[in-house]
């Protein structure tokens, strides 16, 4: 094989330099700094991310080569053999004898010679003797219009069966360099589109024949690899209910099986080795795999590990290990971490292997079939066996998630499917068809007793259709938020209790974008929304910083996240709040004629569809569309658009608490950025000066030191874009170092705003959304124009 590439390449080189010979005769630069300018401008990337250079790092330059004073001759004896520059001497020999057999060849073959493999000056003098050979045998060829196509017949009849079976495989390396020679033609009809020379007709089939060459194959890949785009949102709406008619898959995948650790890994109790029980010893396991965790400090968390793993022991292991205190899991620990050292250091060769064994996975159980279309899976493997963490200070961290199987799963299809399989030796707790759910798989999971399901993927039609649904819910809700805010301000003076806390709790709601809140049993976090406050959750102030009638909020919201504002609000709130406060304390509810289904039950009344997270999603989106409108300049670049662009997502980030703690990596990054900065700038101080220095030198009006002047000006340029582009990065990060700006852009802000602006103010949508994102907004970025507003 080794040999096999050798010879290949080395036919590829022997080609490339015969190519580039011919490639080459064109007017040359006058001077040796144009010819840097020339490559500079060629493979001058653009200053976006996602661009890419033309050419690949291991591409040779075209380096330029002097035309040999005998080439004309040259040509002319081997009658432009370019077309063929891989073929053998004898393969030549016995194509020039084909063609002088009779005029009409020589006719065609001299008229098809490519001018790329003659000088300039040479060039018209050959195009006007061509033109009166033309006129002489023009008279013979009236019948035959369609010459050019003839030359493809030729071709076949010029080899013998055995000839053509030895110049395949040599083709490819043909078509290869043709293609090449066509990227670098493409870039040279643009740098000289005024000196542009006609070419002949065989160079036109050259050029289709090259593009329908190596250029399609990769056109055919790219093909292949893009997904199925079901336009759903084209297609008319059904509102009977119905998710789908047809829905056929193959069920989740299940975690492997434990496998038992190696001899030598040894756990100890108390000083005294001791051989586990394989369900002990898989529990065990996971505890050990977090030993230099936060978690395995906390009290709550090891009392409620302990608890259930003896659950898992035999009765000989719960009567010795009886203290938590007294285990030693540092073997296991130290096998763990050095498996996960293995993992992070794999070869290349294992990676590829590992992402084709998933790529295999994805194919098989990634997709299901609905409708006629093929829609990919959001989660199609059931999480594995763990312990599980929780948020904040979660009342059950520590709790053994169990490992679930097909007797656990309920399955959900159509009749006329083919079911999935359950694993050998089980089967399926249910197999359902219920079409107006979206749901392909569930199972209740035994820690918090929750559903949990197998969906499909964000970019799926069903799951775009509700995405859009919720979002043109929040745009109806715009149309009559003012008498809703008209109608809960009068509900403030109202003489029944219930009506002026429900109010006072929907201003809260509209205004600070809170959540609703459930009610939270005593296994549960101790997370609270609006109409789960309490009385120790807000203080109140009469005067606070200059600031009349405010109210603070201190309290964990979703996820355990603390929220704290201090809101100034309206008189008659703060009236209010006084008199719900009367003779309560800690652990009272501030709303105690209220809870989230008397409110939610109201709102459906003043809208149909109207939710506390409607008000959540109307005030992000019409806050994201203020703000884009106030902070975007049509003068400002990209990167400053951007900016502002992300300015605007952080004060809706902001209004819905979506808060993050700083990352791990934050300050490092921070300061690598200033290295750069401060490199750049260096990088401008000294090409400032070479700017000061070519300038000078300039003004004596020589045209090569203009050229320079001119070079070094547009340098400096760049650089200065480049800096200006490294600090506005810098300005992002810090600005948002504590703000989770992707939890309101994917889930509370319309996407058809994000759309339309970067189709407005010339913004590539790749600089808002990744890949993924782009996927799950296909609809928007398809629907929404420049002038679309929330």
């Amino acid at each position: 094989m080794e040999q096999d590439s050798a010879a290949e390449d080395s036919v590829n080189n022997d080609s490339m330099d015969e190519d580039e010979n011919k490639l080459s005769i064109k007017e040359e630069p006058d001077s040796q700094d144009e010819k840097e300018n020339i490559t500079a401008n060629l493979s001058q990337a653009s200053s976006c991310d996602y661009s890419m250079s033309q050419f690949s790092k291991t591409e040779p330059a075209f380096d330029d080569v002097k035309v040999d004073s005998n080439i004309k001759e040259e040509m002319d004896e081997q009658d432009s053999d370019e077309d063929i520059p891989l073929r053998s001497s004898f393969h030549n020999k016995s194509r020039l004898a084909s063609r002088l057999s009779t005029a009409k060849r020589k006719m065609n073959d001299s008229d098809e010679d490519d001018d790329d493999d003659v000088p300039l000056s040479a060039r018209k003098k050959m195009k006007t003797e061509k033109k009166k050979k033309k006129k002489q045998i023009m008279s013979d060829m009236e019948d035959e219009e369609d010459y050019i196509p003839k030359k493809k017949k030729q071709k076949k009849n010029v080899f013998s069966d055995d000839e053509e079976e030895d110049y395949k495989p040599i083709k490819k390396e043909k078509k290869k360099i043709e293609s090449e020679e066509e990227d670098y033609n493409d870039l040279k009809k643009k740098k000289t589109a005024a000196k542009k020379v006609k070419k002949e007709p065989k160079s036109t089939v050259k050029s289709e024949k090259s593009e329908d060459s190596s250029p399609k194959k990769g056109r055919k890949k790219k093909e292949e690899d893009q997904p199925e785009v079901w336009k759903w949102w084209e297609e008319e709406k059904k509102d009977d209910g119905t998710k789908w008619h047809f829905l056929e898959h193959k069920g989740p995948v299940f975690a492997p099986p434990y496998e038992c650790l190696p001899s030598n890994v040894k756990f100890f109790y108390d000083g005294e080795e001791i051989k586990l029980s394989e369900s002990a010893e898989e529990i065990a396991g996971f505890y050990a795999k977090m030993l230099d965790h936060d978690y395995t400090s906390k009290e709550t968390f090891n009392n409620n590990f302990f608890k259930d793993w003896r659950k898992s022991m035999t009765e000989k292991e719960r009567s010795k290990i009886t203290d938590l205190k007294k285990c030693n899991f540092k073997q296991m620990h130290a096998y763990f971490m050095d498996i996960a050292e293995k993992n992070r250091s794999r070869s290349k060769e294992e990676k590829q292997a590992l992402k084709e064994k998933n790529e295999e996975l994805m194919k098989e159980y990634g997709f299901c079939k609905i409708d006629g279309h093929n829609e990919k899976i959001g989660n199609f493997k059931i999480e594995p066996p763990g312990l599980f963490r929780g948020r904040g200070e979660h009342p059950k961290m520590g709790k053994l998630k169990r490992r679930l199987e097909a007797e656990d799963i309920i399955i959900n299809c159509s009749k006329d499917s083919v079911y999935p399989k359950p694993p050998e030796g089980h089967k399926w707790k249910e197999v359902r068809h219920d079409p107006t759910v979206t749901w392909l798989a569930s199972w209740t999971e035994n820690v918090q007793n929750q559903v949990k399901y197998i969906m499909l993927n964000p970019s799926s039609k069903l799951k775009g259709e509700k995405d859009m649904m919720k979002y043109e819910t929040a745009r109806r809700l715009h149309s009559c938020i003012d008498k809703i805010r008209k109608e809960y301000r009068e509900d403030w003076k109202s003489k029944e209790m219930r009506v002026r806390q429900r109010a006072v709790a929907l201003y809260f709601i509209d205004k600070l974008a809170l959540r609703a809140g459930n009610e939270k049993d005593e296994d549960q976090a101790d997370t609270v929304g609006c109409c789960s406050l309490r009385f120790e959750h807000i203080e109140l102030h009469e005067k606070k910083d200059d600031k009349e009638y405010v109210v603070v909020f201190d309290f964990l919201g979703k996820d355990s996240i603390r929220y704290y504002n201090e809101v100034p609000v309206e008189k008659r709130v703060f009236k209010n709040l006084q008199l719900f406060m009367e003779n309560k304390q800690a652990g009272d509810d501030l709303f105690d004629r209220l809870n989230t289904a008397i409110m939610n039950k109201h709102l459906n009344e003043l809208m149909e569809g109207l939710t506390a997270k409607v008000f959540r999603t109307y005030n992000a989106s019409w806050t994201l569309q203020q703000q884009l409108d106030l902070l975007t300049n049509e003068d400002d670049t990209v990167a400053e658009k951007i900016l502002s662009y992300n300015r605007a997502n952080r004060a809706v980030a902001i209004l819905c608490n979506h808060q993050r703690a700083v990352p791990k990596g934050h300050q490092k990054s921070m300061e690598k950025l200033k290295e750069k900065i401060e490199a750049k700038k260096e990088n401008i101080r000294d090409a400032e000066r070479q700017v000061k220095d070519a300038k000078r030198e300039a003004n004596n009006g020589s045209v090569k030191e203009k050229m320079v002047y001119d070079k070094k000006k547009k340098m400096l340029e760049r650089l200065k874009d480049q800096l200006a582009k490294l600090e506005i990065q810098e300005t992002d990060r810090d600005e948002n170092k504590t703000i989770a700006l992707g939890t309101s852009k994917l889930n509370y802000l319309d996407p058809r705003i994000s759309v339309a602006w970067c189709k407005k103010y010339d913004v590539p949508i790749e600089k808002i959304y990744n890949k993924t994102q782009r996927d799950k907004f296909r609809w928007a970025i398809d629907m929404a124009g420049p002038d679309y507003r929330f």
